[in-house]
Protein backbone atom coordinates (compact mmCIF):
# COMPACT_ATOMS: atom_id res chain seq x y z
CA UNK A 1 0.00 0.00 0.00
CA UNK A 2 1.25 3.00 -1.16
CA UNK A 3 0.79 6.75 0.92
CA UNK A 4 0.68 9.41 -0.84
CA UNK A 5 3.97 11.91 0.71
CA UNK A 6 3.13 14.67 -1.27
CA UNK A 7 -0.26 15.45 0.32
CA UNK A 8 -0.82 18.69 2.35
CA UNK A 9 -0.34 17.24 5.60
CA UNK A 10 3.09 15.89 4.66
CA UNK A 11 4.28 19.32 3.45
CA UNK A 12 2.91 21.61 6.36
CA UNK A 13 5.84 23.74 7.96
CA UNK A 14 7.96 21.91 10.12
CA UNK A 15 7.24 25.00 12.58
CA UNK A 16 3.45 24.90 12.31
CA UNK A 17 1.86 23.03 15.53
CA UNK A 18 0.59 19.56 15.05
CA UNK A 19 -3.26 19.76 14.13
CA UNK A 20 -4.96 16.95 16.72
CA UNK A 21 -7.01 15.86 14.10
CA UNK A 22 -4.21 15.15 11.76
CA UNK A 23 -2.57 13.11 14.89
CA UNK A 24 -5.70 11.41 15.67
CA UNK A 25 -5.87 10.57 11.71
CA UNK A 26 -2.52 9.12 11.84
CA UNK A 27 -3.01 6.77 15.09
CA UNK A 28 -6.39 5.64 13.79
CA UNK A 29 -4.42 4.66 10.10
CA UNK A 30 -1.65 3.57 11.67
CA UNK A 31 -3.62 1.14 14.82
CA UNK A 32 -5.07 -0.08 11.34
CA UNK A 33 -2.11 -0.97 9.84
CA UNK A 34 -0.65 -3.02 13.27
CA UNK A 35 -4.06 -4.88 13.47
CA UNK A 36 -3.56 -5.91 9.80
CA UNK A 37 -0.08 -6.58 9.70
CA UNK A 38 -0.07 -8.38 13.18
CA UNK A 39 -2.70 -11.43 11.72
CA UNK A 40 0.08 -11.64 8.74
CA UNK A 41 3.37 -11.31 9.39
CA UNK A 42 2.95 -10.48 13.62
CA UNK A 43 3.27 -7.87 15.33
CA UNK A 44 5.68 -4.86 14.68
CA UNK A 45 7.65 -3.64 17.13
CA UNK A 46 8.71 -0.22 15.35
CA UNK A 47 4.91 0.00 14.46
CA UNK A 48 3.92 0.14 17.93
CA UNK A 49 6.85 2.18 19.32
CA UNK A 50 5.05 4.97 16.68
CA UNK A 51 1.56 4.60 17.73
CA UNK A 52 2.49 5.31 21.32
CA UNK A 53 4.49 8.51 20.38
CA UNK A 54 1.41 9.46 18.55
CA UNK A 55 -0.80 8.95 21.15
CA UNK A 56 1.28 10.74 23.72
CA UNK A 57 2.04 13.83 21.60
CA UNK A 58 -2.05 13.41 21.52
CA UNK A 59 -2.25 13.70 25.56
CA UNK A 60 -0.46 16.35 25.80
CA UNK A 61 -1.51 18.48 22.85
CA UNK A 62 -3.76 21.82 24.63
CA UNK A 63 -6.11 22.07 22.18
CA UNK A 64 -7.30 18.49 22.78
CA UNK A 65 -10.94 17.71 24.82
CA UNK A 66 -9.90 17.00 28.30
CA UNK A 67 -11.93 13.22 27.63
CA UNK A 68 -10.12 12.19 24.69
CA UNK A 69 -6.66 13.33 25.92
CA UNK A 70 -7.27 11.24 29.10
CA UNK A 71 -8.16 8.81 26.07
CA UNK A 72 -4.70 9.02 24.41
CA UNK A 73 -2.72 9.31 27.98
CA UNK A 74 -4.15 5.63 28.64
CA UNK A 75 -4.04 4.19 25.55
CA UNK A 76 -0.54 5.79 25.40
CA UNK A 77 1.11 3.38 28.56
CA UNK A 78 -1.08 0.20 26.92
CA UNK A 79 0.79 1.08 23.99
CA UNK A 80 4.16 1.52 26.13
CA UNK A 81 3.57 -1.86 27.64
CA UNK A 82 3.25 -3.29 24.04
CA UNK A 83 6.24 -1.72 23.47
CA UNK A 84 8.34 -3.00 26.24
CA UNK A 85 6.65 -6.32 26.07
CA UNK A 86 7.90 -7.08 22.45
CA UNK A 87 11.87 -5.72 22.91
CA UNK A 88 14.45 -8.74 23.57
CA UNK A 89 15.49 -9.17 27.29
CA UNK A 90 19.05 -9.80 27.54
CA UNK A 91 19.96 -13.34 28.37
CA UNK A 92 21.41 -13.42 32.08
CA UNK A 93 24.17 -16.21 32.08
CA UNK A 94 23.09 -19.44 34.16
CA UNK A 95 25.08 -20.31 37.37
CA UNK A 96 26.83 -22.95 35.79
CA UNK A 97 27.95 -20.80 32.99
CA UNK A 98 28.83 -18.10 35.67
CA UNK A 99 31.22 -20.38 37.85
CA UNK A 100 32.54 -22.31 34.54
CA UNK A 101 33.61 -19.18 32.84
CA UNK A 102 34.56 -17.56 36.16
CA UNK A 103 32.79 -14.51 35.93
CA UNK A 104 31.06 -13.07 38.65
CA UNK A 105 27.58 -11.08 39.12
Amino acid sequence: MAIDMAGPAFTASASAPPQPELLVSAALHLMSHYSANASQAGPCLKLASVIERHLKALASHGDLNPVLRATCQQLSEQWAAVVDQALPRPSRPTLFKRFVGGTRQ
